[in-house]
């Protein structure tokens, strides 16, 4: 049985089909919610339920809580209708310009940014442009059926009819049966396949709001692409970027923020580290980076913050700057790089 799901304020509406998720369902329409991990267990596809039943399938309770369930809230990732529903989501937008594909895709070039960061270069098939936003990521189809996801860094501008390639940032996690792979075995032309474009973040242009960009280690690479995006449209919005990682080292691509620093006047950057040992000579900002970001915004309720990194960095910004700095919930743009170790917890 089929029901019918509609998004407010939008007022986009579509059919899901039996036992299909409700993310799910839009996806395959065109339909495009936000969300993260599709596995319930980032919370980026938290919306309200306005009306409407729903069952939901394993999901992390740091994504759903009970008391969320009971207040209305549901993880479109999830759930599945049980009647008609409606829906409130502000993020809501169509995704048909960028249908997603599996392809075949080959190993470029490798190059060690870091002791725990790989950066690798995929070409993609030359017959078929791939279309994206800066900000999305794609999945690699492994044979076990298993998927990685990692979110491309560069913007689509850059890919030519000459050369279709997006370039990834994957950080070692030891005993990881992917990344053990990426930083053991893998080689140039090796073929590999995978999924995309996936994901709900990227810049939203219909606003004129200064931006925050937060990145807590290879959650830097979704904010790459969309400084770049930025600098080849042209967006002249002020925006501070703001980059944790624990060592100096773990801001594998320093050199190229400030770089991109000289042709934008706009941005400002401001890097944070956490455990920098004597020997690092580290004499900038320390602490946790998302509270270094309510250090020089207490306000922000101006604001549009894009997030991404580690979920308890994700998760701490998402509630310290709604709770403390007036960001308004809907101003906040997320992708949480959420692990198998952090699926399976």
């Amino acid at each position: 049985m089929s029901f019918h799901v509609t998004v407010q304020p939008s007022g986009r509406h579509y059919e899901t089909g039996e036992n299909e998720t409700i993310l799910a369902a839009g996806m395959r329409q065109g339909i495009g919610l936000p969300y993260g991990c599709k596995d319930g267990a980032c919370g980026s596809c938290k919306c309200k339920k306005l009306s409407g039943n729903v069952v939901h399938g394993n999901h992390q309770s740091k994504a759903l809580s009970a008391d969320e369930e009971a207040q209305g809230f549901v993880l479109t990732c999830c759930a599945t209708a049980q009647s008609d529903v409606v829906l409130e989501s502000r993020q809501v937008v169509d995704v048909g310009q960028s249908p997603v594909k599996k392809m075949p895709v080959r190993v470029m070039a490798l190059d060690k940014k870091s002791a725990e960061v790989m950066w690798v270069k995929l070409q993609l098939p030359a017959n078929d442009r791939f279309q994206f936003h800066a900000g999305q990521y794609i999945d690699f189809l492994l044979r076990d059926g298993s998927r990685r996801s990692y979110s491309m860094a560069n913007a689509p501008h850059l890919l030519t009819e000459q050369v279709q390639a997006v370039e990834l940032h994957i950080r070692h996690m030891p005993g990881g049966k992917f990344t053990d792979h990426v930083f053991g075995a893998m080689k140039e032309k090796d073929i590999l396949r995978v999924e995309g474009p996936l994901g709900s973040f990227f810049l939203r242009e219909d606003s004129d709001k200064p931006i925050v960009l937060l990145a807590s280690g290879t959650g830097f690479a979704p904010i790459k692409a969309l400084i770049e995006h930025m600098r080849f449209k042209g967006i002249q919005r002020p925006a501070t970027l703001y980059w944790g990682g624990r060592r100096p080292s773990d801001l594998y691509l320093d050199d190229w923020v400030r770089t991109q620093l000289g042709e934008m006047p706009q941005l400002r950057y401001v890097p944070v580290v956490s455990d920098a040992l004597n020997e690092d000579a580290w004499s900038g900002r320390t602490g946790f980076v998302h509270r270094a970001v309510l250090e020089d915004f207490p306000d922000l309720s101006g604001h549009q913050v894009y997030a991404c990194g580690a979920p308890v960095v994700v998760d701490s910004a998402r509630a310290d700057f709604s709770a403390h700095a007036g960001l308004p919930a809907d101003e906040f743009y997320a992708d949480s790089f959420t692990s198998e170790a952090d699926k399976a917890a």
